[in-house]
């Protein structure tokens, strides 16, 4: 999907944003039209919003935070989080076939996605009593107390590629410890975002405590992140956007959390098990069309197997098949014809400097000519200095490259700027730690990748894949805020 300039005259039906619990029209009235990225088709309308409209929701957020939200008790939040989460789960049919037609997703994938975005509002929801303080030890006469507050006010700006489950992983975590919320989804995808905050009224949350504002990153989006009256800015996203966006803050002193995306190696050794593995290599990289931050996307395979992971590997790329969003096949469109012209233009300037294509997957014969369609492919071995060995594709194309030891299979999965994720195939016990604590990235997964959401595992990158923490307990961390009270009764 993507998205263009409406004119108001030519306008259709369009949603609307939900500011101060209210449905508002952006205040210039100027609309953004939908596409959907399976056909290139226009199906809804979402409002431009600009500075005025982020600044109204900003103080509908405070109003709420000052008032009848922050006057909640946690068991109180928690109880409501809860209740969204039934909601979005009752729902998830429905929305897991907007959120698969918003983004061009397999249909399954979508409904996983909106299962996984209940699962986060279920989560937060029974953690939100359960975020305690302390006492430290100290002089005699008195007594120290550490407390757990909310920041304020907090920016969410949510990626295309996963709306809904990064929708819930964000705002549930900070609604859980208190915060009021202003959220700017991305223009390409905003629609399960949109309805998620109209469930969220539905089921009684305070005027203001969630508020939703679409529209351009460079509009809506700056505006969220330059405003001062925002405490926090949670943001997943591009390297580059991500420098903006901390720059941004650093202006009124407001924290941040970047996820900006990796390059995340998997790494095979010979005493793998090649029959699990193999399967789990190939949905690493196509998973939402290999756009996906955390994407396997090279394969270090130890030199003395490399050509029979070759072998197993090849007839698995050449049976997968991209299409529509509701024939449910191994993959999806593109979000966009801009993202389909990136992944092209990678795979084609790496064929160019001679890295060898050994398997292409093809695109559904009845796949409609204006989707933004990118067949999987697999080149290998990828020399080491490439560009595609380096930097993020957010595609469905799969690197290989051999190692010679374990000391060298390291330096290679170390080898970027980026530092995610991180799979290991041994057999080897011993092995699997060494080579897990060695990897420079937030989460590692030996005999495995990934973990169906991961909704209690905490998630972040080092190097350009950002820093803070996201999923877990460890999100309320980032949240929240400690106070020290120190009492001198004598």
């Amino acid at each position: 999907m993507t998205a263009h300039d409406k004119n108001p005259a030519d306008a259709q039906p369009a949603l609307l944003n939900l500011v101060g619990g209210r449905d508002a029209e952006a205040t210039d009235r100027q609309l953004i039209e939908v596409l959907c990225p399976s056909d290139g088709k226009v199906f809804a309308h979402i409002q431009r919003s600009g500075a005025a409209d982020v600044d109204a929701a900003v103080k509908a957020a405070r109003r709420a935070f000052e008032g009848p939200w922050g006057r909640l008790t946690a068991t109180e939040r928690g109880r409501l989080l809860v209740k969204l989460g039934e909601a979005v789960a009752a729902r998830a049919k429905e929305l897991g076939e907007l959120e698969s037609r918003d983004t061009g997703k397999p249909l399954s994938q979508g409904r996983a996605d909106a299962d996984a975005a209940a699962r986060y509002f279920e989560f937060y929801g029974t953690a939100a009593d359960k975020l305690h303080g302390d006492t430290i030890p100290f002089l005699n006469g008195y007594t120290v107390a550490v407390m757990r507050e909310p920041l304020g006010v907090t920016g969410h700006i949510v990626p295309w590629n996963y709306p809904l489950q990064i929708f819930g992983r964000s705002v549930a975590a900070s609604l859980a410890c208190g915060n009021a919320c202003v959220v700017k989804p991305a223009e390409d995808a905003s629609l399960t975002v949109l309805r998620v905050a109209q469930l969220a009224r539905e089921v009684g949350f305070p005027d203001g405590a969630l508020n939703i504002v679409t529209g351009y990153g460079h509009e809506a989006g700056a505006a969220l992140t330059e405003h001062p009256g925002v405490d926090f800015i949670s943001f997943t996203g591009s390297p580059e956007v991500g420098s903006l966006v901390q720059q941004a803050a650093a202006k009124h002193h407001a924290g941040v959390t970047l996820e900006l995306g990796g390059k995340s190696p998997q790494l095979v050794f010979a005493d793998a098990d090649l029959d699990t593995a193999a399967p789990i290599l190939v949905k690493a990289i196509i998973q939402n069309g290999g756009q996906t931050c955390s994407a396997g996307s090279r394969v270090l395979i130890e030199r003395k197997i490399f050509d029979r992971v070759l072998s197993m590997l090849v007839p698995k790329f050449e049976a997968l098949r991209a299409g529509p969003h509701d024939r449910d096949l191994d993959l999806g469109p593109m979000i966009n014809a801009k993202q389909q012209r990136r992944v092209n233009g990678f795979i084609d300037a790496a064929i160019a400097d001679g890295a060898p294509l050994l398997a292409k997957g093809a695109i559904a014969s009845d796949a409609p000519d204006g989707g933004f369609y990118s067949a999987p492919a697999l080149l290998g071995p990828v020399n080491r200095d490439a560009r595609l060995a380096r930097e993020e594709v957010f595609g469905p194309v799969l690197s290989l490259m051999p190692f010679d030891d374990e000391a060298d299979a390291v330096a290679l999965a170390n080898g970027t700027d980026y530092g995610l994720v991180a799979g290991v195939w041994t057999n080897d016990a011993k092995r699997s730690m060494r080579v897990a604590r060695a990897m420079r990235c937030g989460q590692v997964f030996v005999n495995g990748y990934g973990a169906g959401g991961g909704i209690e595992l905490p998630f972040g990158g080092v190097k350009k894949s950002g820093h803070g923490r996201e999923k877990g307990f460890e999100a309320l961390y980032e949240f929240s805020a400690t106070k020290t009270i120190v009492v001198n009764h004598g």
